[in-house]
């Protein structure tokens, strides 16, 4: 049988595992383009479940370890490999409901429901990624188990299942097998695996290499500091933040413990699901918020920060901060607030200029993010509850960040949550002057993705690895232009590839031209890059050029 105490260490030592590693898996993504590379999200995603299971008990259930696992890395998922990944072990964690610990029927079981979440979340699964690896890993323990009753035999088995799957992930994907490389995702599956096979099979929790202070960089919490976050006149001295785990033989309801923290505090957020109740509250009375809290469930993890000594701490360098980004940024809270409005906007993006269009346009709030930044279920579900609209549509404007902001959807039940899977900036700013305050959600739904669909998007960037993709071989540093997310130039100038994305771009029909330029590229040469595309197309079009001073893309260019 294997433990809760068992299983805690096992998903730490899979998060160790594959945090040492990610920058490995990194290197296997084929696409040269800067993006959320799959080692990166998926050390992130599994690494807020370990953070919160290293506080946890020893005495804890299997039931309870999974619980506890799957509530944090649902809200810590982070990009399409780390969604995939949280819904693989809250599957997991369905599975082993009212069990303290796990047999070889059970771990298989437990698996294959994990396996079957994670398939079922994904609108066309392609096979030859982790979803493969996972489900011949699944697979193969369920043969295994004809013969054998040992659950640590049969864990051995999943790990070798899930690496022949791994191996054959280049003949499933032709791009792999170019490119010479297996899925990056099916590799982190097999690294998280074996993680946890380490401590099933000897006891030994595999380390990470890395400092405490070095490690705590990789992840972040599911409520930022709050001196950051919260910066103004303290009303409350003590910010008090705990996951209660959720008792199904209690029949009192999460809604009664926000009106008492209400009454004791302010910055409430109780944020629940079927496992847990994640609370968030400013109060001079924390004992009084903990006490409250053993009505509903058992105390999984508490955190009580005093906030007028981190404040005093970090005055100065708060002080520094305003005047590098402006007092009004730092000012902006992600307070939560009642759902008074009828509409409100929630987009993710990056560069100071992109956020300022989204802003005027009348977006509620603004999720730093986009490729290389994805952020997490936690971070988009935070800026939708900081909205105070009944309909609340979220605009990703990344195909990597559209599972993530769809898994915040059922963790809000005060507000209609709307996700406009818009996978580019210029996607998102089109859906956003489609929208009519006079008509229904489900009419702006339609409007707003009509639209979107209907905007053609040119992005420059450059390639951040030596590849060979799509037929042509590619050196670290090669400037890449790509249109509606394929590959069509590859050139050593960026200003000469953009005037070819944007003739590409320009049809007949074509109206409006929109010239979005990034961090590094001046005005002046923005400009030029508009005169020498009005001299090579001779069109009629109207070009706008912006300062979106977005990172990583010299230029983002639309055609509508």
């Amino acid at each position: 049988m294997i433990l809760g105490s068992q299983l805690k260490n096992a998903i730490i030592s899979g998060s160790n595992n594959i945090l040492k590693a990610k920058r490995f898996v990194n290197e296997l993504n084929i696409f040269p383009v800067p993006d959320g590379d799959t080692g990166t999200n998926m050390s992130l995603t599994i690494g807020a479940a370990s953070d919160l299971l290293a506080e946890l008990s020893d005495d804890a259930t299997a039931e309870e370890v999974s619980k506890t696992a799957a509530s944090a890395m649902l809200r810590g998922a982070r990009g399409n490999s780390g969604v995939i990944l949280s819904l693989l072990f809250r599957g997991f964690s369905k599975g082993l409901a009212g069990h303290e610990e796990i047999d070889a029927g059970l771990l298989v079981e437990s698996l294959e429901i994990g396996v079957a979440e994670a398939y079922k979340a994904v609108m066309k699964p392609t096979e030859g990624t982790m979803l493969t690896v996972a489900r011949v890993a699944a697979e193969s323990g369920r043969a295994a188990l004809e013969n054998d009753d040992d659950p640590i035999h049969i864990w051995d088995a999943v790990c070798a299942g899930a690496y022949t799957a791994l191996e054959n992930t280049p003949n499933l994907l032709p791009i792999l097998k170019k490119a010479g490389v297996v899925d990056a995702g099916g590799q982190g599956v097999c690294l998280i695996f074996d993680g946890m096979m380490s401590v099933f099979k000897s006891g030994i929790i595999i380390e990470t290499g890395l400092t405490p202070e070095e490690k705590a960089a990789e992840t972040e919490e599911f409520f930022k500091n709050v001196a950051a976050e919260f910066d103004g006149e303290i009303t409350f001295t003590y910010c008090t933040e705990y996951i209660i785990g959720r008792d199904e033989t209690i029949p009192t309801e999460p809604l009664e413990l926000r009106l008492f923290l209400e009454t004791i505090g302010d910055c409430v957020v109780v944020a629940d699901d079927d496992e847990i109740i994640k609370v968030h509250v400013h109060t001079e009375n924390p004992g009084h918020a903990i006490q409250k809290a053993l009505e509903f469930g058992q105390l999984l993890t508490v955190k009580i920060d005093n906030m007028r000594e981190q404040h005093r701490q970090n005055a100065e360098a708060n002080e520094k901060a305003k005047a590098e980004r402006g007092e009004a940024e730092l000012e902006a809270s992600l307070q939560p607030k009642e759902p008074t409005e009828e509409f409100g906007f929630v987009s993710v993006c990056a560069g100071d200029g992109v956020r300022e269009l989204f802003v005027d346009l009348g977006c509620d709030q603004i999720v730093s993010g986009g490729q290389t930044m994805n952020p997490s279920t936690e971070d988009i579900l935070a800026a939708i509850l900081a909205t105070p609209a009944k309909n609340v549509f979220v605009l990703p404007n990344n195909k990597n960040i559209i599972l993530a902001a769809e898994q915040a959807v059922p963790l809000t039940s005060d507000r209609n949550v709307i996700v406009l899977p818009t996978k580019t900036i210029p996607q998102g700013l089109s859906a956003m002057l489609a929208f009519d305050a006079d008509v229904s959600a489900d009419d702006n739904l339609f409007a707003m993705s009509e639209a979107a669909n209907a905007v053609d998007t040119g992005l420059v960037t450059f390639a951040a690895r030596d590849s060979e993709f799509a037929g042509h071989s590619i050196n670290n540093g090669d400037i890449l232009g790509m249109i509606n997310g394929k590959l069509e130039f590859i050139g050593e100038d960026a200003f000469k590839t953009a005037v070819k994305v944007a003739r590409s771009l320009i049809k007949k029909d074509t109206e409006f031209i929109t010239l979005i330029y990034g961090n590094g590229v001046t005005e002046e040469q923005a400009e030029a890059v508009k005169q020498k595309i009005i001299s090579k197309t001779h069109t009629d079009a109207e070009i706008s050029v912006v300062n979106g001073d977005q990172p990583l893309y010299y230029f983002i260019i639309s055609a509508e």
